[in-house]
């Protein structure tokens, strides 16, 4: 079964293991769609086309930037997506 993002905008809480820009395995439950904390100008550039995807961390309360490529795992609704 392939995996698109899409699968992660019904506003669901799911859990992602990624690897950090220094090389740290990180698990974060995150969710997309959050409007919380926005400031009303968004982000200057589209995250889609730079490969990344922009999250809300449930256990940190902020924003974080995943690229996409660093994804190692995805569990949404029950369904666990292998990546690399």
């Amino acid at each position: 079964m392939t995996f698109t993002v899409n699968e992660l905008k019904n506003g669901r809480i799911f859990n992602v293991t990624f690897v950090k820009r220094n090389g740290q395995v990180r698990r974060m439950n995150a969710r997309l769609g959050v409007k919380k904390n926005l400031k009303g100008t968004g982000l200057k550039y589209d995250p889609a086309s730079r490969g990344n995807l922009i999250v809300y961390s449930m256990s940190d309360k902020g924003y974080r930037t995943i690229k996409l490529g660093s994804i190692l795992r995805i569990k949404c609704n029950g369904t666990v997506y292998t990546l690399a």
